[in-house]
């Protein structure tokens, strides 16, 4: 992690988080073309040319994912981080380094098993990605919007803004 702490994200860091939500939430919400493919794969049965394009669209979205974490990951070691405003207690900061924490492990598990179910067979791989990882991967997001939610409306913060106009 960078030695200093911005007073808000960059316009890149921003940038990258919002782009990375919208592919994240199509690929969260609009896996149902994968989950379709998956079933006739297992079961063996014959699989449209349409029921592949739809399962590559949620890979090559998935791939995107994974560079952009990559990029996301470099800049945020390279140009730091806000530091958590002093209203949030110490047990809450510590929960939020732990969820940015896993946050940025799912955006590489995720894509990453599901390059594993998808491209290499490994049912493992998918069971973990369609099952636990994409249930951590919600319950994150309702944490993470939660707390924006609190630091916006209780503590009355500038978190939202720091990811938003930057400061």
């Amino acid at each position: 992690m960078a030695q200093y702490s911005p007073d808000a994200f960059s316009l890149p860091q921003r940038l990258l988080h919002w782009l990375m939500f919208l592919l994240i939430g199509f690929n969260l919400i609009f896996s149902d073309g994968m989950e379709h493919w998956n079933r006739l794969v297992r079961r063996g049965g014959p699989v449209a040319p349409e029921d592949v394009s739809a399962a590559n669209i949620h890979a090559y979205v998935g791939i995107a994912i994974l560079c952009l974490a990559g990029l996301r990951l470099l800049l945020r070691l390279t140009q730091g981080a806000p530091a958590a405003p002093p209203q949030e207690p110490a047990l809450l900061r510590l929960a939020a380094k732990l969820a940015h924490g896993a946050f940025y492990l799912l955006f590489f598990a995720m894509p990453l098993s599901g390059i594993a179910a998808y491209y290499f067979g490994v049912s493992q791989a998918g069971f973990l990605h369609g099952g636990p990882l994409k249930a951590l991967f919600w319950a994150l997001i309702a944490a993470h919007v939660a707390a924006v939610a609190v630091h916006q409306f209780y503590w009355k913060t500038a978190v939202l803004s720091r990811m938003t106009k930057g400061g």
